[in-house]
């Protein structure tokens, strides 16, 4: 018999067969890890280019970007598989939300998700101001000065943020910092906190009659479509890795494709004493952007957000307290869906609105 390779026991020996096929899960959670993956090891190889100064910075991703030997091709994966990480993170944490797969004791779980979204949140704003161009001068001011808008702590957190009373070269230095050790290393140890949650509770969120009571060894030998004793057909772990890798073999070819054609954008290097007239924040931010044209910035950039991850927290804790699994939108978990939907609905909106200015 095969021993099963490191990467197999990572998963639990088996999953439901229905809950793995990709209509449930749309590989959100793996695709996740594998950009993350992309993330981390094309983000050690620019820190053999960065120099994190306010004199260097653009120029050592401009060098990066047209010189160096294949720069272009790592800086260009790290962009864009942050860019896909951040996507990913938001409807895998959507669809956990909408097939109710925090629930029956996986409510943690579903706080290191959220806690995960706004790392990468902070980590793609982190690494679009560290390259310290023109196009993103706007919205360091703002996303900076936003800080101070929070109660009690906001001179604190923008002096951590900034370095000092304003960006300048103080700024470059902490941006680096937070950027590689302040968020990267949290967010990885938050990642894997969060895969030994989903391991150690059997994998993919099911219907607890789904579970098998055979040895291991018994569930990889068996077919993947065969039921045992009228349970629900179980598919061994052999068969999860094997389709995890021809997705991510899939997400790379996408991946390569898309920094093919569409490399990162990248300006000369940033005067903030000759900002644009036109503010624009990232992509990821136009939502926070809008908010901010409708009323005050504390409660419109600080506090709404807050209030929305707030709610988000308490999906599993106060909201919903069904325990159907394993389905599409359970039925006794309507309020908790429609609310998903609404504020999920109105970032979108409000990001489609930002783009279209």
């Amino acid at each position: 018999m095969k021993r099963p390779s490191f990467f197999e026991h990572l998963h639990p020996p088996s999953v439901p067969e229905l809950q793995a096929r990709i209509r449930y899960t749309l590989g959100l959670g793996g695709l996740s890890l594998f950009f993350f993956l992309v993330v981390s090891l094309s983000g050690a190889l620019l820190l053999f280019y960065y120099s994190p100064s306010a004199e260097q910075a653009n120029a050592t991703v401009q060098l990066l970007q047209y010189h160096v030997s294949l720069g272009w091709l790592v800086r260009g994966l790290h962009f864009w598989s942050a860019q896909a990480l951040l996507l990913t993170t938001g409807l895998h944490l959507l669809r956990v939300a909408l097939t109710g797969g925090f629930r029956a004791g996986r409510r943690f779980n579903w706080l290191l998700g959220l806690g995960m979204l706004v790392l990468v949140f902070a980590l793609d704003f982190t690494g679009y101001g560290l390259r310290w161009d023109r196009s993103i001068g706007w919205a360091l001011l703002v996303g900076t000065n936003l800080l101070e808008q929070v109660p009690l702590i906001g001179q604190m957190l923008h002096r951590w943020a900034v370095g000092g009373p304003q960006l300048g070269q103080a700024t470059v230095l902490r941006f680096f910092g937070w950027h590689v050790f302040g968020l990267m290393l949290p967010a990885s140890a938050l990642l894997v906190w969060h895969l030994f949650r989903v391991r150690r509770d059997g994998g993919i969120a099911h219907e607890p009659g789904a579970r098998v009571a055979q040895p291991d060894a018994a569930i990889e030998r068996a077919p993947a479509s065969s039921g045992e004793g009228g349970l629900p057909a179980r598919l061994p772990r052999s068969e999860l890795v094997r389709r995890e890798v021809l997705a991510m073999l899939f997400a790379m070819a996408a991946l390569l494709a898309i920094v093919a054609l569409a490399p990162p954008a990248l300006d000369g290097p940033l005067d903030l004493a000759a900002l644009s007239d036109q503010a624009r924040a990232p992509w990821f931010f136009l939502w926070v952007q809008e908010l901010l044209r409708l009323g005050d910035p504390l409660w419109m950039g600080v506090m709404l957000p807050l209030a929305a991850l707030a709610l988000l927290a308490l999906l599993p804790y106060a909201i919903d307290r069904g325990r159907r699994l394993g389905r599409w939108l359970p039925p006794d978990g309507r309020l908790a869906q429609a609310l998903t939907i609404v504020l999920a609905v109105a970032i979108g909106a409000l990001t489609l609105r930002g783009a279209l200015r």
